[in-house]
């Protein structure tokens, strides 16, 4: 699985996986609604944050993830992240490896931790793969995220020092 930065031409293979996990509605505190327009201006963070697709072996994009300091000023030796895999290629390594290498690139930035603000408490195997990468859950936000199947659940906070 190659990481690499986004480039502009990454966008058309970036969407449609965006569009698919939002409008699901499951696992991101996004509109369902969310345009392109606005997703893109969303999702590509300017430097010094940064934005990556997972490649896979045939060269096409199967996940993507973006990186930045998690707050401003006083807050921003703290980084945070979101990930997305294309549903059909969950499984196989892309969110671990979009995982870790925003990790490595908040050591090599300076950042002390990472933090995760809204991870959805039943998205299990995301929340199961942070932990393994040693995140822990700080606390859970009762009913924070209005589910499409479960109703409401929590949302954990989750952290990570560097």
């Amino acid at each position: 699985m190659l990481i690499r930065t986004a480039a502009a031409a990454d966008w058309p293979a970036i969407w449609p996986i965006i569009h698919q996990i939002v409008a699901a509605g499951a696992t991101f505190p996004y509109a369902l609604d969310l345009n392109e327009e606005e997703a893109r201006g969303m999702w590509l963070v300017p430097a010094p944050g940064r934005t990556v697709v997972a490649v896979d072996a045939t060269g096409a994009v199967v996940g993507t993830a973006n990186m930045y300091a998690n707050r401003a000023g006083n807050g921003s030796h703290i980084a945070s992240a979101s990930y997305m895999v294309d549903p059909a290629h969950q499984g196989r390594g892309a969110g671990r490896a979009l995982c870790e290498d925003s990790l490595a690139w908040a050591r090599a930035a300076g950042f002390s931790a990472m933090v995760f603000n809204a991870v959805v408490e039943t998205n299990v195997h995301a929340v199961r793969l942070y932990e393994s990468l040693g995140f822990t859950v700080l606390g859970t936000v009762p009913r924070g995220f209005r589910h499409p199947e479960n109703g409401y659940v929590g949302l954990h906070i989750m952290h990570r020092p560097l």
